[in-house]
């Protein structure tokens, strides 16, 4: 005979697991295994024979658990359960193999870098461990995930289940977080980062963040600013107009660069060039997309505001708004809003067999083609050069042989493989490398000194950890990233008669070179230089004002 149900009598029934149950036990995997970040930082100085050491970690596991669960329990139904853990357990094994090898925190900010990303960076970023650690953090439990049976019920039962369920781990998340409310909250005041260790918590509200304010800024144009810029008098009347040349480096960081009195001779080139080395320069960022923006705004790293400064325009549109010729060339991922609106060019869609391989090319590709650009020796110019430079983890991608000086080296993305001396002799030939593309744009501009009022300025956009306590790369949130990921190179160049005409006294710069500077500056000290004459211009973050003379 057969049940009502259908099922044999006597027979035992298939067993099945409610989806509240599946859930909940994905949500306690979630919390027990890939949140090896968090409890590292969460539990240090935390003794394993305290008996508060054990109630803390049990109470916030517990806590974290519930509060994933109620998260999923508001979008989980029978059918999409399965999908979306099977989604968040694959975003899961990408996420924590990122924050495990390059101890990076999933914040908005980190979230937008990686999403505008490209091939040649992301490529970098791939290595064979990659497999081994997803196999057993992601491809297990999906399995496990895809073959559990889940129990159908009626929609009231459902509903039943659901409230039910949502409402006990409501009560228990209130009772945990209760009693160890001071000890956490403390732990999350004195350290606000951590919370985007919290994994898959950190990567979802960060993409939802990043999604919202991509959407909203797509939906409106960018703020007009310096709407009254004018070319001052500098240029009025002159002979030879002027060609600027401004070059954004990447991941230069001070301390491995030669003229900052590295041990190592890193920038011979420079040193043999009259350049003015600012020793002591503080980065808007620790990554491009956050950097890039930043110096090129009026409002910088000392009111910081994202939305701010990704809604106005930038220091090209103000300077061509003044009548400059204004290009963007790019050998890197784009100009993260910059350039909207401006002529730029992407150099990899013009490569060169010489220097380039696939997608991907020798920051010399920058050069090529600028004596084209200003042949008819009209016109002021200014154009900006965006690097690859030292982007890792692939640094031994980042100078061509010639350049690898320094040996032996780390031929790997795979960083942990390779010994510290090898990571910065890699390193260390791309700041080498650096050094011979700038020297060559000012062997260029002097090339052009009988046409054009010349000018170099290069800075790079953040710095760069290797290894140092254990950090690699870059990307840590501002407030608690090392100095190595923000202290950055700064050099500048001026030809004999772009100095004249803008009365610069060179001994006074160098002297104020030795002084802190920031990206901050380079807004107004960009305006100053060129003589751009707005209302947006704030002479006292100008780094070359006091050194100029006044005009008669």
């Amino acid at each position: 005979m057969r049940s009502s149900t259908g099922t044999p009598q006597g027979a035992r029934k298939p067993w099945a697991l409610s989806t509240e149950g599946l859930v909940l036990g994905v949500c306690a995997y979630f919390i027990a295994v890939c949140n090896h970040s968090f409890w590292s930082s969460a539990m240090t100085d935390r003794s394993p024979s305290d008996p508060g050491t054990w109630r803390f970690g049990i109470c916030v596991f517990v806590l974290l658990v519930a509060l994933h669960f109620l998260a999923l329990c508001v979008v989980a139904s029978r059918r999409s359960t399965k999908p979306l853990l099977i989604l968040l357990l694959v975003c899961n094994g990408f996420a924590t193999y990122f924050m495990g090898k390059y101890s990076v925190f999933l914040d908005p900010t980190m979230l937008r870098n990686l999403l505008h990303t490209d091939v040649g960076e992301a490529r970098d970023l791939l290595a064979w461990d990659m497999l081994i650690h997803f196999a057993w953090q992601a491809a297990i439990p999906i399995w496990l995930v895809w073959r559990t049976p889940l129990r159908e019920r009626s929609w009231r039962s459902a509903t039943a289940w659901r409230l039910g369920s949502m409402g006990l781990a409501l009560a228990v998340g209130t009772g945990v977080f209760l009693a160890v409310s001071q000890d956490l909250s403390s732990l999350m005041r004195s350290n606000k980062s951590m919370r985007y260790l919290i994994t898959p918590g950190n990567y979802v509200y960060s993409l939802a963040r990043v999604a919202t304010a991509d959407a909203v800024e797509a939906a409106k144009p960018l703020v007009p600013i310096g709407t009254d810029a004018v070319a001052g008098p500098a240029w009025a009347g002159r002979s030879r107009p002027l060609l600027f040349v401004l070059v954004v480096g990447e991941t230069a960081r001070a301390m491995n660069w030669g003229l900052n009195g590295y041990a190592r001779q890193t920038t011979p080139e420079l040193a043999a060039l009259d350049v003015v080395n600012f020793s002591d320069v503080g980065s808007c960022g620790t990554n491009t997309e956050t950097s890039l923006p930043c110096m090129f705004s009026r409002i910088g790293r000392r009111d910081y505001d994202e939305d701010r400064i990704r809604g106005e325009e930038s220091l090209l549109h103000v300077v061509h708004r003044a009548g400059f010729n204004v290009q963007w060339r790019d050998n890197q991922s784009g100009c993260k809003g910059v350039c909207d609106g401006l002529p730029s060019q992407k150099m990899v869609d013009t490569p060169d067999p010489a220097l380039c391989s696939g997608r991907e090319c020798m920051d010399e590709i920058l050069l090529k083609g600028l004596a084209d650009e200003v042949a008819d020796g009209k016109g002021n110019h200014l154009i900006v050069l965006h690097q690859m430079g030292s982007h890792g983890p692939a640094y031994h991608r980042r100078s061509p042989e010639n350049f690898k000086r320094f040996k032996p080296t780390c031929d790997t993305a795979e960083l942990r493989k390779c010994t510290t001396e090898a990571v910065v002799n890699s390193y260390d030939n791309s700041i080498a490398y650096t050094d011979h593309v700038l020297a060559d744009a000012i062997r260029f501009l002097q090339s052009q000194s009988t046409r054009f009022d010349t000018a170099l300025l290069y800075v790079s956009d953040h710095g760069e950890s290797l290894g140092e306590k254990n950090l690699f790369l870059h990307g840590l949130p501002y407030a608690i990233a090392p100095v190595q990921q923000t202290q950055v190179p700064m050099v500048m160049w001026l030809s004999p008669s772009f100095a004249d005409s803008r009365r610069v006294d060179l001994a006074c710069l160098r002297s104020r070179a030795t002084q802190r500077a920031t990206h901050d500056n380079l807004f107004h000290t960009m305006l100053g230089l060129l003589d751009v004459q707005t209302s947006v211009y704030e002479p006292a973050l100008d780094l070359v004002k006091g050194c100029r003379a006044p005009a008669h």
